[in-house]
């Protein structure tokens, strides 16, 4: 019998996801509203999560229980923000990314990595520090909600994850994988040359997990067996995509996919991150690989670090094209 080649092994692959013609959306696209009631149901979920997790590190969302006026409101919150007159937008523009609420431009600004095409409006999750009125008027309301929102909806995922990993629902949570969360509302403006710059460079998150909305305009590609992929913008749906620091803690069972955002010349670009990450504040709890997924044949790949020296050894470096896991190997 011929063996199959590995170029063979990657058409096949490729082959059956464009037959599926669901695109990544199809990944998992399944109704999370009933993944508590139906446990056939709950197990598919789980089964495509896993899936996803170890071959892309990336899948959409729909069906998720958050509304869709409450997915446009906080578009266009964040649109009306970063639109609104520079002079407003400065009282809130600093560097340091720790203050509850900044408005700020290529957090790695001073690295030697290249500049991005864009602007960002953060908020702190965990800071205890916000009050309502601390929020920018202009969207004041949708943000703390959109925040409510997606946190609950994280909490599921993080569930899904831990019982696609083979461990208890609650095991990341019981991790604090959420403590030190982060709500990221990017702003790219149309750009006169985009062909000279990228609105974000590839890179891949320094988090547990992220869950992006993104507006109409797409740019969003994923690096899949070394091809670029686009991730077309559905109204309804979350894009999450595993970070570094789920990579390390699950010894590479699940992969942090690199990803960029192409910049364009037809209209400004919205798109909000919400970072689940520890509590920055912590500098004692260690991460590294889950014991419960070590063995004889799979031993540790990372040694084990604060969630803070992996979020600080990442800004330092900047988006530069090189994994921030290298510097975590054994």
């Amino acid at each position: 019998m011929e063996s199959i080649t590995t170029d063979e092994i990657r058409l096949q692959e490729l082959q059956a996801f464009d037959e599926t013609k669901a695109g990544v959306k199809g990944l998992v696209d399944q109704d999370f509203t009933n993944i508590g009631k139906d446990p056939n149901a709950r197990q598919e979920i789980i089964s495509k999560v896993r899936e996803a997790s170890e071959k892309w590190g990336f899948f959409q969302v729909v069906n998720h229980g958050i509304p869709l006026n409450v997915l446009q409101d906080m578009k266009e919150g964040v649109l009306r923000f970063h639109e609104q007159d520079t002079e407003v937008k400065k009282e809130m523009y600093s560097r340091d990314l720790t203050k509850p609420l900044v408005f700020t431009s290529n957090f790695d600004l001073y690295s030697p990595a290249p500049l991005n095409w864009g602007d960002t409006f953060a908020w702190n999750m965990a800071s205890n520090a916000t009050k309502p009125e601390d929020f920018p008027v202009v969207c004041r309301d949708i943000i703390p909600e959109y925040g409510r929102q997606v946190m609950k909806l994280g909490m599921e995922l993080l569930e899904l994850l831990s019982e696609a990993l083979g461990l208890d629902p609650n095991h990341l949570k019981d991790m604090d994988c959420y403590k030190g969360n982060m709500l990221l509302c990017h702003y790219y403006p149309t750009c006169p040359e985009p062909e000279l710059t990228m609105g974000t460079a590839g890179h891949c998150d320094p988090t547990i997990l992220t869950m992006l909305l993104q507006d109409h305009i797409g740019g969003l590609q994923i690096l899949h067996q070394d091809k670029w992929i686009d991730v077309q913008p559905i109204p309804e749906a979350l894009v999450v995509n595993i970070g570094d620091v789920m990579q390390l803690i699950t010894n590479d069972r699940f992969k942090s996919a690199e990803h960029r955002v192409l910049a364009n010349n037809i209209a400004p670009r919205v798109s909000i991150a919400c970072f689940f990450r520890a509590d920055l504040r912590s500098q004692e709890k260690l991460y590294g690989p889950i014991k419960e997924l070590l063995s004889d044949d799979n031993p540790p790949r990372y040694r084990e670090t604060t969630f803070v020296d992996f979020v600080t050894y990442f800004n330092a470096k900047g988006l530069d094209g090189i994994s921030a896991l290298q510097h975590f190997k054994l």
